[in-house]
């Protein structure tokens, strides 16, 4: 059994993304390659892509998305719809393909693909990266928009925020992997562990704390604290789960 819904405004090129996606391994140029999570780029002529193959799961997953649950492919297609109608910019979704057997086999995402100045790694890593700290600005702002709509990004991560540095100087931020999301009031804990992931610097805290303060009527000092105590908590829960795998794999 086959699933394939495409947007419809890209329905004239179904029969190019379809036969893109049945033939990927000889398709586009390798983007990302994490685990068995393969990421390519693919020019259709009018449209360039960004095709998303998920890892196929293991048999007792493959069965719950096939009957209990939505696939990741579904999730960020239907995820990206919603957050661009909440003015949340994602890459524009394009289409998504699935595939059954005894549970869910091949799964893929489509979005249009973006052409960016850089992500956010890039200010975890480059401290001379020009206008830095203004960046980590406008980004505190965006995240605070995000989660006054009621958006958790559990994937609110440094290479899944796109960023591009418009003409004025201002910057536009792109959410990508957006399967694991939910949509709900976030209390205040919610809102300060989301920055976690990030892999945030004690400088680069200080920089956005008093930002995301003012915004939430809140303590510079007090957001200031709990996102370096969540930071850690991350950090100690990545080396611990870091640790096990090897010991597995030992």
């Amino acid at each position: 059994m086959r699933k394939f819904v495409v947007h419809p405004s890209y329905k004239h090129l179904s029969q190019q993304i379809l036969e893109t996606l049945m033939d990927l391994d000889n398709k586009g140029v390798p983007l990302v390659e994490v685990g068995r999570n393969t990421i390519k780029k693919v020019d259709l002529g009018e449209l360039t892509i960004n095709v998303k193959k998920f890892k196929i799961p293991i048999l007792i997953q493959a069965l719950i998305y096939q009957f209990f649950r939505k696939s990741k492919a579904q999730r960020s297609f239907e995820h990206s719809l919603k957050l661009n109608g909440m003015g949340i910019d994602t890459p524009a979704p394009v289409a998504y393909w699935e595939e059954y057997k005894f549970g869910l086999k091949r799964s893929f995402y489509v979005s249009v693909q973006l052409d960016y100045d850089l992500d956010f790694r890039i200010l975890n890593h480059r401290l001379d990266w020009p206008n830095r700290d203004g960046i980590l600005r406008e980004f505190t702002k965006f995240t605070y928009l995000m989660h006054q709509k009621g958006v958790l990004f559990k994937d609110h991560s440094p290479g899944n925020t796109l960023i591009i540095e418009e003409p004025n100087g201002s910057y536009h931020f792109y959410l990508i992997d957006l399967n694991r999301m939910r949509f709900k009031p976030l209390n205040r804990e919610e809102r300060i562990k989301n920055f976690s992931r990030l892999w945030l610097s004690r400088h680069m805290i200080s920089v956005m704390a008093p930002v995301y303060a003012k915004l939430t009527n809140d303590s510079a000092e007090s957001v200031e604290a709990d996102m370096i105590k969540y930071g850690r908590k991350f950090r100690k829960y990545i080396i611990r789960k870091r640790l096990r795998r090897k010991k597995r794999r030992a």
